[in-house]
């Protein structure tokens, strides 16, 4: 379900006004253990679980790609050096988080053309029953994402793991009650101020991704404020 990514999108304010969220259950965190959680890009797992991850204070990653591929007609840097960039801002997120000796796995594959039949295997490697395995919803409509999304289901269905979905760009093309979001399976981690603190935190981790390399348009933000105020909420989200 591949969905343009252009304009502003849906607004914050008509996500703060939905009630359908305050009546989704909690997710229970006694099962959770060292959770794999895989990150399509580098930011995806901060903006999507940080607060999960510092609320556990344990995580094994794995980076499916090193987005490269951010800024494609960057004037600033070239792809090899974004890719360097942004594994560095992931170290410094996590070291945000709490975890930073946490186990992270770089698969290096690359961005915008991710291998799901190379992904499936390699988390079958890493999973195991009743382990948890967080990836990017199977439906988010960035084909990355969808991809992770798709492999992880695959890995988990093999494994005997659980998986849980967790949407990011779901938020900028979906509405409150969109019926192709599974709303239904939608469950809510409740962060307690320390976690959002944190997470704030490793959000401004990625100055490559939250602030303009140079004035050129093809260095502009790709998370500027209006898309951050959909992951500065005191709850985070996931489909289970």
């Amino acid at each position: 379900m591949v969905t343009p990514i252009a304009g502003h999108g849906t607004a914050e304010q008509l996500w703060q006004a939905w009630p359908a969220p305050a009546g989704w259950p909690a997710l229970p965190l006694t099962d959770a253990g060292t959770p794999l959680v895989v990150a399509p890009h580098p930011d995806d797992e901060i903006l999507g679980v940080a607060g999960l991850i510092a609320t556990l204070g344990s995580a094994e990653l794995v980076a499916v790609t090193d987005g490269e591929a951010s800024h494609p007609g960057s004037t600033v840097h070239t792809p090899d050096e974004l890719a360097a960039i942004r594994r560095a801002e992931t170290a410094e997120a996590l070291r945000r988080l709490g975890v930073g000796d946490a186990t992270v796995h770089r698969l290096g594959q690359p961005d915008g053309k991710v291998d799901e039949d190379g992904l499936a295997e390699a988390l079958t490697g890493l999973l195991s029953p009743g382990r948890w395995c967080l990836a990017t919803w199977r439906d988010d409509g960035h084909p990355d994402h969808e991809a992770v999304g798709r492999a992880a289901a695959r890995a988990c269905e093999a494994t005997g793991a659980v998986l849980l979905e967790y949407p990011i760009w779901t938020w900028h093309w979906a509405a409150p009650d969109d019926p192709r979001v599974p709303w239904h399976r939608a469950h809510r981690i409740d962060l307690a101020p320390g976690a959002r603190a944190a997470k704030d935190a490793a959000v401004a981790a990625f100055p490559s991704q939250i602030a303009p390399l140079g004035p050129d348009p093809a260095d502009a933000a790709i998370l500027p404020p209006h898309v951050l105020a959909r992951f500065a909420r005191p709850f985070e989200v996931v489909f289970r």
